[in-house]
């Protein structure tokens, strides 16, 4: 098992690539398409469900193919966006957010409306735009999607105009992502949740598939396609699969341990602790292999590994995250950070199952079953303590 080199040029191409193809939350089919190909092109099989939802598949060794348990590696496509709803009588457009995230991120954006027969440009503005009208009363406008509206470059004042040119209650509309990628590394964009996560598995997919390293389990790159909306991975997850790592932004702020170096492990989020022998053999492996880490603890914040979960799949889950500087705006990471999430990955993808139990669906007794404070599963920086059994002999001894 070994760190595999990642090709930046490859990464850094397929983080822009995806992000130059509009992908918000119930409007994914190309963007499945892209990922479908470069899978293709890597020579990964894959499967697709009805909505689009991918799960590629790297076969593990010939002994263990298909004996399980696999492992599910989740990024998701799907980005934020909104929604028209409402065809205003002066003409512009009231809109409803696709995903949670605030108006204040949206005032100023460039967009591009997708009616059913073809795409109109336009920008989201306040409803007091100009300082030269309102005066000071732009600096006390309130902060919310109904203060908000799309204004389209095209030739329409009344709702019969743009009823005219094929808009409806229902277009889509994709915010422009901007990016920039800069000399010194950084890299700053809208959507970089979760494209700059799923450039980073496709990187490690392609140094995996290329090195010819040993994959002593099934493991399955899963890219779900309604992650902002909530839904993401509850329903792709299969039985051979018995952990699930989530593949995600990082929210770098004060007061968190996400930083835009190396790669962020969360221990908790808003579904709940992640798992306690897959997290802590996921920071090991960054020790071992000299990939800096950072641990973190998300108390607003969803994602696959949790969707999963709360569907009622029973598997280990983890996040592994990307830190990036104001998360659902223009966000910011660093193209090291990325190529640090793609090694830890190919390491794991070589690693085997977090428990070896873990092969067995049932355990018929208790004999067999892990102990997260049995002294031979610490990690380093862990004090051991005494099993149960030292305990009620201390006690006994104490009493008498």
């Amino acid at each position: 098992m070994q760190k595999l080199k990642i090709d930046r040029l490859y990464l850094k191409t397929a983080l822009l690539e995806l992000l130059a193809i509009p992908s918000p939350a119930g409007l994914t089919d190309e963007i499945v398409h892209y990922t479908a190909n470069v899978l293709d092109g890597l020579d990964i099989p894959y499967q697709l469900t009805r909505r689009g939802t991918i799960r590629a598949t790297l076969r593990g060794n010939r002994a263990n193919s298909g004996m399980g348990p696999d492992c599910a590696i989740v990024a998701h496509l799907d980005t934020l966006g909104a929604m028209v709803r409402e065809l205003k009588p002066n003409g512009r457009l009231a809109l409803a957010p696709i995903g949670t995230w605030s108006s204040r991120w949206a005032e100023g954006g460039r967009v591009t409306l997708f009616t059913e027969h073809g795409r109109h440009r336009g920008s989201v503005l306040p409803l007091l735009a100009s300082g030269h009208v309102y005066n000071e009363a732009v600096d006390t406008q309130p902060v919310n999607w109904d203060q908000l509206e799309l204004r389209l470059d095209e030739p329409a004042a009344t709702p019969e105009q743009l009823r005219t040119l094929g808009i409806q209650v229902g277009d889509f509309v994709a915010f422009d992502a901007n990016p920039e990628i800069l000399d010194n590394g950084y890299v700053v964009s809208r959507h970089l949740d979760n494209k700059a996560g799923v450039a980073a598995v496709l990187a490690a997919l392609k140094a995996v598939r290329e090195s010819g390293a040993s994959v002593p389990m099934d493991c399955h790159a899963v890219f779900t396609l309604t992650e902002e909306v909530g839904s993401g991975a509850t329903a792709v997850i299969e039985d051979d699969v018995s952990e699930v790592i989530g593949i995600d932004i990082g929210p770098v702020a004060p007061g968190q341990g996400a930083r835009e170096e190396g790669v962020t492990i969360p221990l908790m989020d808003s579904a709940g602790p992640h798992d306690y022998h897959l997290t802590r053999r996921l920071l090991r492996l960054c020790d071992e292999h000299g990939i800096p880490s950072h641990r973190d603890v998300f108390r607003f914040y969803h994602s696959d590994a949790g969707a999963a979960v709360s569907a009622g799949h029973d598997v280990r889950t983890a996040l592994l995250c990307f830190g990036a500087d104001a998360s659902h705006g223009y966000e910011r990471t660093h193209l090291d950070v990325l190529v640090n999430l793609a090694e830890l990955l190919t390491v794991y993808i070589q690693s085997g199952p977090t428990l070896p139990e873990d092969r067995q669906r049932r355990m018929g007794s208790v004999a067999g079953f892990s102990h997260q404070l049995d002294p031979r599963q610490l990690t380093r920086s862990e004090t051991p303590l005494p099993d149960a059994g030292e305990l009620v002999h201390t006690r006994r001894d104490s009493a008498s």
